[in-house]
């Protein structure tokens, strides 16, 4: 036996990658034409929503669909926005959490037709329905650390 991916895994892994790249431009593009902030904020603003809690930026950041690696700059420019808030943590008198403003529900409200139209035009109308459901099956695999 050998360590080595196969040729298809090897191809697997680079079209993954390039994918996810191809697919995320495509939708913040998309996002961006129709006057709305990065999906970055959409995603901190779902988190919270989902939450019904304040939550701590590393909570946040480990419950995004995305990577966010300037996490603290993106939460300072939804806090200028309004979107978001910044609150005492009562455990961490050095820490904060952030807790969702009406005005970051409203950016949620706002923004999900264009983003579920991106979805729909880089992803749905790409894949028919059997193709969509094998690759969330597989990508599901993917995440899957059992």
């Amino acid at each position: 036996m050998t360590d080595s991916p196969s040729d298809t895994a090897i191809l697997a892994w680079a079209r993954l990658v390039k994918a996810e790249r191809v697919v995320l431009a495509a939708v913040e593009a998309d996002l961006k034409a129709a006057g709305f902030p990065p999906l970055g904020w959409y995603d901190v603003a779902l988190e919270l929503r989902r939450a019904e809690r304040a939550l701590r930026p590393v909570e946040i950041e480990a419950r995004m669909l995305i990577a966010q690696p300037n996490m603290s700059r993106l939460l300072d420019r939804m806090v200028s926005a309004g979107y978001v808030a910044r609150l005492p943590c009562p455990d961490d008198k050095r820490g904060h959490q952030i807790s969702l403003t009406e005005s970051g529900q409203e950016l949620l409200r706002q923004m999900w037709p264009a983003y579920r139209a991106a979805i729909r035009r880089h992803v749905g109308a790409r894949l028919n329905e059997g193709e969509t459901e094998a690759l969330a099956g597989a990508l599901g695999k993917l995440l899957s650390r059992d």
